[in-house]
């Protein structure tokens, strides 16, 4: 008997559920069985209700094998930084792979960014001392530096990548980002086959503008790899193209870097690959490894042939670029 796969999905503000509505599509046309359920949150629903992640939504979620959040606005902070704690996904996975066919900086890259989900400035403790005078707290556990330093080189091993870069500043940070290296550093003997290596975070800014094919797996810092990861976007062609994963020991969150671009929400013209390629790492995720090479294989087939959304230079609308995938998995 078929497995059927409970999904939470959660469309969210803006060209979110543009987006999800192609993703569910293509996830439909594999022929795996999926019970979908949808649930609020976002800028709309806290005006609508004066709660931007309402309680069912959480549990929606938590319930689930699996979460596909699509984007939100203003309440992004309240929603998806939420969403994550609850989930306890203290691993983010951000890819930059550069595609054929779609215009680029460097059409060799292909950076894996392991992201800490938990702490760093995200941990949201600000102070307002005086009027004049505010400050934040930068948290970094050991527990948390080795739990996302093992899951880095795990990755590499598994997924056949030769090489780890921990990005750090510690040359002003040195006690947060010295225990974030002492932790990468414990963990990097138990991989010798992974080569190893530390480069502070200005730098490592640079050397992916102007040599991404160094880098294959960084791990980093929230805060850092929410920045690098951004860069390295820019150098594939745009945040269109960048899909993440959220993964702790029981949950799993699926989302597209991209924001919720109010300017062109409704208008069936946004770039749908970032939430195809969430929907195959999903995929990936649950098992089912030969269909998220299918989805991968078709959407890569799309964008080399330049049957895209005209954010890549296509004429095509969301879904009509969703319709294509699929035509392409046949």
């Amino acid at each position: 008997m078929s497995t059927t796969y409970n999904i939470a999905v959660i469309p969210g503000d803006g060209v979110g559920p543009e987006v999800v509505a192609a993703q569910l599509e293509v996830l439909k046309a594999t022929g795996l069985s999926f019970e979908f359920s949808e649930y609020p949150a976002g800028d709309n629903h806290l005006e609508k209700t004066g709660q931007a992640m309402p309680d069912e939504t959480i549990k929606g979620a938590q319930a689930a094998q699996a979460v596909l959040f699509g984007a939100v606005g203003v309440s992004a902070a309240k929603v998806i930084l939420r969403l994550r704690a609850e989930l306890g996904t203290y691993v983010n996975l951000r890819p930059s792979q550069a595609f054929k066919g779609v215009p680029c900086i460097h059409p060799q890259t292909d950076i894996m960014v392991v992201r800490e989900n938990t702490e760093c400035l995200y941990a949201g403790i600000e102070t307002r001392l005086t009027d004049d005078v505010t400050t934040a707290t930068r948290i970094i556990t050991k527990t948390a530096s080795l739990r996302i330093a093992r899951h880095a080189f795990e990755y590499a091993k598994t997924n056949g990548r030769k090489k780890v870069t921990a990005v750090h500043k510690v040359n002003v940070l040195k006690i947060t980002d010295g225990m974030f290296l002492d932790c990468c550093r414990k963990v990097a003997p138990e991989f010798p086959e992974i080569e190893y290596e530390e480069a502070l975070v200005d730098s490592v800014a640079m050397r992916i503008v102007q040599r991404p094919e160094e880098f294959d797996v960084i791990v980093t810092t929230n805060l850092f790899g929410d920045i690098l990861s951004d860069l390295a976007a820019g150098v594939i062609g745009g945040l269109g193209l960048c899909p993440s994963a959220n993964l702790g020991d029981e949950h799993a969150l699926f989302e597209p870097v991209h924001g919720s671009a109010p300017d062109i929400a409704g208008q069936g013209v946004v770039n749908p690959s970032a939430a195809i390629m969430c929907g195959a790492m999903m995929l990936e995720h649950l098992g089912e490894k030969q269909a998220a090479q299918k989805v991968q294989n078709a959407l890569e087939t799309c964008l080399t042939q330049g049957k895209t959304t005209r954010d890549l230079g296509g004429s095509l609308s969301t879904m009509e670029m969703a319709q294509e995938v699929i035509k392409a998995m046949d």
